[in-house]
């Protein structure tokens, strides 16, 4: 029965046949946490440890508590929450959204981000997409038989985007722009020069672009611009967000699409086929978490300290290299000199007890590089420790190598 499915679909192994090395694929990342490996590979925060707030914990608690509790809410979300989200964007981006007609709510930002994309794109239909890159970006457009065209970031620019090399990749097929931003993986917080460029191509060329914003709470040194607020670009973006890495609440599973009402209407007319309604209590709690959202300056706090020692502790390894974190919790480290990321992976993982991501499973560009995510375990030092028996693998693997 496999052979009739879409082609497009054949490649994809969910690990019940094969071994498979994405974190949120198959049970594998289940059983390594049964044998005692620390999980720094999925973006999930403060992973396994307790982290809601107690203000949320009370209203999650007071909403199963109530009749609405068993009950759906409209596919197209709750109205309270759609407007806690528009004053949050009038008053961090000042972007001014009507929660009626520019909102939906999402079982979680990966469904919307399938949903920003899935009713554009067609078989042959080309998209451009920043590379290293978040997976499901590639998957997404791959399973809609659409073409991805990488644009392939550089290191040595900061992996900031030039507009020349961009428009070079523009044909008559091209029909959208994928951008997460900040970067999954790199933390790449795109520059008003990189967006400029995106919104000068956009125009120029009438496309669409899909914005992934769902690292956009916690930005460090570089200015976080939206792309929706540049002049002329709210009607050609379709913004992603969620609750779960800056409010840390993934489990409660809410993201949202963002975008102008003639794309809306469609979406609000499909939406019940497409991500159903998101849980109801879920989207109660997540308007208090709005409300109230000062405890995310712990969050920020942690992840300020968890970057700058990764920083310190893995540029002091031969042949490593690291740029400070731009963004959110995670760490993308270039160990290309001490060989192959997939090889040094599974060192990690069995002499360190630490599971990591692979650089390659992040497209062209993720080559020679992993991924740690730092926002795990609610103990600071818990990561640290963490990072120190890492960083004595590596440096094994440098030493083996001759690499001073």
């Amino acid at each position: 029965m496999k052979s009739k499915m879409k082609k497009e679909f054949l490649n994809f192994e969910g690990g019940l046949f094969s071994e498979v090395e994405k974190a949120d694929v198959g049970d594998s990342y289940t059983k390594m946490a049964e044998a005692g490996v620390a999980l720094m590979g999925w973006a999930d925060p403060f992973m396994p440890d307790f982290s809601i707030p107690s203000h949320i914990m009370d209203k999650t608690i007071e909403a199963i508590k109530s009749p609405i509790s068993s009950h759906y809410t409209a596919p197209t979300g709750n109205m309270e929450l759609r407007e806690v989200i528009c004053s949050r964007f009038l008053e961090k981006y000042g972007v001014e959204i009507i929660p009626e007609r520019n909102v939906i709510i999402t079982p979680g930002s990966d469904s919307a981000l399938f949903f920003a994309m899935f009713p554009f794109l067609q078989k042959d239909d080309e998209v451009i997409i920043p590379c290293p890159s978040y997976p499901n970006n590639m998957q997404n457009i791959k399973m809609m038989q659409a073409t991805p065209v990488v644009y392939k970031l550089e290191s040595n620019n900061d992996y900031q985007i030039e507009m020349e090399s961009l428009e070079a990749l523009v044909t008559d097929k091209t029909k959208m722009i994928v951008l997460t931003h900040p970067n999954n993986p790199t933390t790449t917080v795109y520059s008003k020069e990189s967006l400029e460029a995106i919104r000068t191509i956009v125009l120029k060329y009438n496309l669409v672009l899909v914005c992934d914003q769902a690292f956009d709470d916690f930005t460090f040194e570089n200015e976080y611009i939206a792309p929706m607020s540049l002049p002329d670009m709210f009607e050609h973006t379709i913004t992603v967000c969620s609750i779960s890495k800056g409010m840390g609440l993934s489990g409660y599973r809410v993201g949202y699409i963002i975008a102008s009402d003639k794309i809306m209407d469609v979406m609000y007319g499909c939406a019940v086929s497409v991500v159903g309604a998101t849980n109801t209590v879920s989207q109660i709690a997540a308007v208090e978490a709005f409300k109230h959202p000062e405890f995310m300056e712990l969050f920020e706090k942690s992840y300020d300290y968890r970057r700058h020692q990764a920083y310190k502790i893995l540029n002091n390894i031969p042949g490593v290299k690291l740029k400070l974190p731009e963004s959110g919790f995670l760490a993308w480290v270039d160990v290309s000199e001490l060989g192959d990321s997939s090889t040094i992976c599974k060192r990690i993982v069995d002499e360190a007890k630490v599971a990591v991501n692979d650089g390659v499973n992040y497209g062209p560009g993720g080559e020679g590089h992993i991924r740690i995510v730092l926002g795990v375990y609610r103990d600071n030092e818990v990561v640290v420790e963490a990072l120190e028996g890492m960083a004595q693998v590596l440096n094994k693997i440098a030493l083996e190598k001759g690499i001073k």
